[in-house]
């Protein structure tokens, strides 16, 4: 793979009010009677009945590795005269909007509101921007100091910034409260530029730069800035595998029905969207590009990729794996130097590559450069056993565990360290309250978790936050948000459902925000639980018929012993520890252990819909 030439690519302010527009349209050339235009608007007029966009036709020419390059040089200025449109902003300061027209012999009219896929900025809708007069952020020396939190010491928090705190400057007011809370990475559902002003973000058609409603790039840099200074790192939901219906690549050469496409195309799945053809050189540079330049312009510490299964063609293929090798290895070869050195500790690289592949979440750890995925087998198990599935007990457990999960794995002689994410809730699932029951807040089409039921979600939580595995959280869930989200429909993905951090006041939300505090201060303070032996204590007629679980986690700094109750009484047991003392009550401190001796039956005492855990350091 190679970086495509970005430097010639969008838009760039080279001296005062002196524009460039660049932009690769392979197979789209002047010799077959196109003509390309970009129109340009000041941001302040773009209401405004009496001003118009100013047109500028683009010249084409070809770049020897890509093909068909269109580019022109606008000087942005005022009139002469003053301006030619009195109320118009024309040639003063400030964010222009812009965007591409194409005429071609194929069309009867031209092709009007052609994003940039170059942009760095956007508009409202359909329009990238500029800023005139742009400022780059100046990063703060923290830069030259943080370090990207190794994979075992990840806590994450993923978070919509529409609704954790409506934009950048909400979410940056918010860092101290993740910070306190025990989290050291937010994962960012897609910022990148959409069409419509209230989406998931799944259907990108401007992946280099930030959606308008969000902020502007150097809000985004700040968010990321201000994130390390409080020991925060940040990763990036990114989609490779497919695109909305207007992104340029999409919307040019499906309008001009070409049989052919440089960059999208059936590949593996064709889910969620007009999907991109990894097979094709294009489309591979694009995305490598897109990757590297979050990575140094932005920089983040590694990126989600979504739906890889839309460019999945195995752990050799040219798709995924091509992808998260060649990103490795264009962050390996800078050695370290400048802000790159964030990612280089303690012999490893610390790049975060995750993989939301959902249908192989084992191999893709195992056998591609990805160090991390998402995997829904966590969820599913708690999920059964919530409906009632004791059965499923024995699942969980193994689940817990991450059973089968490399911890490491060789790649070309390079051993990176490897794991998977344990939830209970994410962006794509309701809350998981609502398999307690719901409330219904409009003739059955708008239903909610019914938060009266909170206390049932404490064993839960307290096994996913003590498992093997990085702990995600989901903006809310520690305070008990309680979103129904429907399968299917625009219901789904064209809903805004902002946290309601009133819950944080009431009493479901103080007592599952101090159980969520209280165990992400354990993770942290006993190492077991990061990096030690997990063993599920499989004894179906002992522990799981009842209702329990029991498994074990210890290195050689402690031991703990996590024992959960999924039921409604009180329970009853015995249990044999492996070492003679005193065993302190983690969660409380009220009920330790005294004078265990060591593997003769102590008997314990586990509540109902809640969890014991005792620990002794060594």
């Amino acid at each position: 793979m190679q970086l495509l030439p970005l430097e010639r690519l969008g838009v760039h302010e080279r001296d005062q009010g002196r524009v460039e527009f660049g932009i690769l349209l392979p197979w789209i050339s002047a010799g077959d009677g196109n003509r390309l235009f970009v129109k340009l608007i000041h941001e302040r007029d773009q209401f405004l009945q009496g001003v118009a966009p100013r047109r500028f036709e683009l010249s084409h020419s070809l770049d020897s590795r890509y093909g068909d390059y269109w580019s022109a040089k606008v000087l942005v200025e005022a009139d002469a005269s003053g301006s030619s449109v009195r109320e118009s902003a024309w040639g003063q300061p400030g964010r222009y909007l812009y965007r591409y027209e194409l005429e071609s012999p194929l069309l009867s009219a031209p092709l009007d509101w052609i994003v940039d896929p170059y942009a760095r900025e956007f508009g409202i809708g359909q329009q990238s921007a500029f800023t005139l007069g742009y400022l780059e952020h100046e990063w703060s020396a923290v830069e030259l100091t943080w370090k990207t939190p190794a994979l075992r010491d990840l806590i994450v928090y993923e978070l919509m910034l529409h609704e954790f705190a409506w934009n950048l400057d909400g979410a940056i007011e918010r860092l101290p409260y993740l910070r306190d809370l025990g989290v050291n990475c937010i994962e960012l559902m897609p910022i990148a530029n959409v069409a419509r002003s209230i989406d998931w973000g799944f259907e990108p058609i401007g992946p280099f730069g930030p959606d308008e409603r969000f902020g502007k790039r150097r809000d985004v840099r700040r968010l990321i800035e201000c994130a390390h200074e409080l020991g925060i790192a940040v990763i990036l939901d990114m989609i490779y595998g497919h695109s909305g219906r207007h992104f340029a690549y999409e919307y040019v050469y499906s309008s001009l029905r070409y049989d052919q496409n440089p960059l999208m195309g059936s590949f593996s799945k064709d889910m969620f969207g007009p999907s991109v053809d990894y097979g094709r050189e294009f489309a591979r540079d694009f995305f490598f590009s897109v990757n590297h330049y979050w990575l140094d312009r932005y920089h983040v510490d590694g990126i989600r990729y979504d739906c890889v299964p839309n460019y999945w063609d195995g752990p050799l293929g040219r798709g995924f794996a091509n992808l998260v090798f060649n990103t490795y290895e264009v962050v390996r070869r800078t050695q370290g130097s400048g802000h790159w050195q964030r990612f280089f500790a303690e012999g490893e690289l610390r790049l975060i590559q995750c993989a939301e592949q959902l249908e192989h979440p084992i191999e893709v750890v195992e056998k591609t450069y990805a160090n991390c995925t998402w995997q829904n087998e966590t969820l599913a198990a708690s999920d059964a056993v919530a409906h009632g599935s004791r059965e499923r007990l024995t699942d969980l457990g193994f689940r817990f565990g991450l059973e089968h999960y490399p911890e490491r794995s060789s790649h070309n002689d390079v051993s990176l360290a490897k794991s998977a994410f344990q939830y209970l809730e994410n962006h794509d699932h309701s809350r998981f309250l609502c398999r307690f029951g719901t409330l219904d807040l409009g003739a059955g089409k708008i239903v909610e978790g019914d938060r009266s039921n909170w206390y049932k979600l404490q064993p839960y939580i307290i096994g996913m936050l003590l498992s093997k595995g990085i702990p995600l959280i989901w903006q809310g869930q520690e305070i008990g948000e309680c979103y129904d989200v429907p399968w299917s429909g625009f219901a789904r993905i064209g809903r805004l459902r902002p946290v309601r951090w009133e819950f944080f006041y009431d009493e479901p939300g103080r007592n599952l925000l101090r159980l969520h505090r209280r165990l992400l201060a354990l993770r942290k303070e006993l190492s077991a639980f990061r990096e030690g032996e997990y063993y599920f204590h499989n004894d179906w007629d002992k522990w799981q018929s009842r209702g329990l679980l029991m498994f074990s986690r210890y290195d050689g700094k402690g031991y703990a012993l996590v024992a959960l109750n999924f039921t409604e009484a009180d329970l009853e047991t015995q249990f044999w520890f492996p070492s003679s003392g005193r065993y302190e009550d983690a969660l409380h401190a009220q009920f330790p252990l005294d004078g265990v001796r060591a593997l003769e039956p102590v008997p314990l005492v586990v509540p109902s819909n809640y969890g014991c855990v005792w620990t002794m350091r060594l």
